[in-house]
């Protein structure tokens, strides 16, 4: 077996480890998919009348909601993977014949197939609540594409923030800011509406471009500038958190 395929069977070894982990533990997806459909309610039933949008407000909410999901949703993975390190886990791999590697990459796709699951059952929440998308299927697949994308940066950035903690506890309060960023972007009003230093900073942080090109899909008017600062931001923050992964896990392990 080559060093590749051996490395991609150790990946999927440790992947069904996350899992079962995951099984143990349901809250971990619960908590995934609770968080974000109440706010819907909230945004939508309780606060939306209030807000000037320029179309439906479940429409507009709805693209800034599954970005948001994906930050409710990281929390166990910056513990898991500061537990692999702090408890030995790691250490055992050394006289065994197991990629190391793997178990980062285990985590970056366990996050990602239950934040996709999460999200899938938010969307479906949505169109219960009158959510209609005018997107085509290219459009569809755009819309598909940048939350992959989306979802990929922000697990590297959540294994980064994990291997760099000191304690599992602490490896989860790293990811509270990436809860709270989407809170000052457009998910929920323009950022035009916003009061000054507020509304340049919501123009300028990563979320807002990502949110608005995910709605330009979604409402059939896709931007190409918008497209391709959101794109960016993902591959830069992508590309950030597993150098800085790499590194912490190399001086760790």
């Amino acid at each position: 077996m080559n060093v590749i395929a051996a490395s991609l069977a150790d990946s999927a070894t440790m992947m069904r480890r996350n899992f079962r982990h995951t099984m143990r533990n349901p809250l971990t997806l619960l908590n995934a998919i609770i968080m974000p459909i109440f706010l819907m309610f909230l945004m939508v039933y309780v606060l939306g009348g209030g807000f000037s949008v320029g179309t439906d407000y479940v429409d507009y909410a709805t693209p800034g909601l599954i970005i948001m999901s994906i930050g409710y949703g990281i929390g166990p993975t910056a513990t898991g993977v500061n537990s692999d390190m702090t408890t030995g886990f790691i250490n055992r791999l050394r006289v065994m014949d197991v990629s190391r590697a793997a178990v980062l990459n285990a985590h970056v796709i366990a996050t990602m197939l239950r934040t996709l699951a999460a999200i899938t059952l938010i969307i479906g929440v949505a169109f219960l609540m009158g959510f209609s998308p005018s997107a085509s299927f290219p459009e569809w697949l755009g819309a598909i594409g940048i939350v992959v994308l989306t979802v990929l940066a922000i697990s590297w950035l959540t294994i980064a923030a994990g291997l760099a903690a000191k304690s599992p506890e602490s490896a989860g309060i790293l990811g509270v800011p990436l809860m709270l960023l989407p809170f000052l972007s457009s998910a929920f009003v323009p950022a035009g509406k916003m009061g000054p230093g507020v509304r340049e900073f919501a123009e300028y942080q990563p979320f807002t471009p990502i949110i608005e090109t995910l709605r330009g899909f979604l409402n059939g008017t896709p931007s190409a500038g918008t497209t391709i600062t959101a794109i960016a931001w993902c591959v830069g923050l992508s590309l950030i958190g597993y150098l800085w992964a790499r590194a912490s896990f190399k001086k760790r392990a």
